[in-house]
């Protein structure tokens, strides 16, 4: 096998391998996750819950959180999210908290949002106040459903347990790191501050504010860019390798004295 086809496979080989590699760079699919994932123990701290809507034909129109039994937590009220009506559900607790205001009987079991739309390739986050957190726990998990509009509905329930791979739809969890430790522990809300719902659970109205995930995007972007690159170095080393042949084919009798591949492209100096 000639040396300027051999070349050719080389480079048809290292452009499908560096194809292949920035394929699985792309990153999977958006999950339900909480924002900031982590605060301090026995703080009050404001996160978002951010729902990506993966579907290319339905929207995103009821999002449901559920909140811990195994450790409530005694104070949780809402900023409102236009477009959105939130229900907050309480339940009883069995075992009362003990709180700086007085004992807790009841906590928020869920909280649901309906009304608005997530649409395509856009997200939403709903911003919750809550606190404190318990100190007696790493972390807490916060299983939510997204029901789309064609009636789908995704369960992010699954638990990531240390070690395993990551699974298929893991629930929103919340690290909960020592006192004081790291930045993250009381993040400002966006926009106006938290406050508790009223009795109805209803917030503001109005247009959904969701937006296009920017970081998703643009890692998506890169991925498939670096697929066409991928794809044109394909073409670029077997049609090199095939000019590099050709002239020796056709006219056998002017290749004496040169390279039996043929002259080479480009302005070089030919070989001494």
């Amino acid at each position: 096998m000639s040396s300027s086809r051999m070349r050719g496979r080389a480079a048809t080989v290292a452009a499908l391998a560096g194809s292949a590699v920035l394929l699985a760079a792309v990153p999977a699919f958006a999950h339900v996750t909480v924002q900031p994932d982590s605060a301090a123990k026995g703080s009050y701290s404001t996160v978002s819950f951010k729902v990506p809507c993966e579907e290319d034909n339905a929207y995103t129109s009821q999002v449901e959180v559920n909140f811990p039994t195994d450790h409530p937590i005694a104070s949780v009220s809402i900023q409102p999210v236009p477009g959105w009506t939130a229900k907050v559900t309480t339940a009883k607790l069995t075992t009362p908290l003990k709180t700086d205001d007085g004992t807790v009987t009841t906590a928020v079991s869920k909280i649901t949002w309906t009304g608005g739309k997530i649409a395509p390739g856009q997200f939403q986050q709903f911003p919750v106040s809550l606190g404190p957190l318990p100190d007696d726990a790493a972390s807490l998990t916060f299983k939510a459903l997204q029901t789309y509009s064609d009636g789908t509905v995704v369960r992010w329930i699954e638990i990531p347990q240390a070690g395993q791979p990551e699974p298929q739809n893991p629930a929103p969890t919340l690290k909960l790191t020592a006192a004081g430790a790291g930045s993250d522990a009381a993040p400002a809300a966006a926009g106006s501050p938290a406050a508790a719902p009223p009795a109805d659970g209803k917030g503001a109205s109005g247009t959904t504010s969701a937006s296009v995930d920017s970081s998703d995007g643009t890692a998506r972007a890169l991925g498939v860019a670096g697929i066409v690159v991928g794809v044109i170095g394909v073409g670029f080393g077997v049609y090199g390798g095939r000019r590099r042949t050709a002239p020796a084919a056709a006219s056998p009798a002017t290749s004496t004295g040169g390279s039996p591949d043929g002259p080479s492209e480009g302005p070089s100096a030919p070989s001494a």
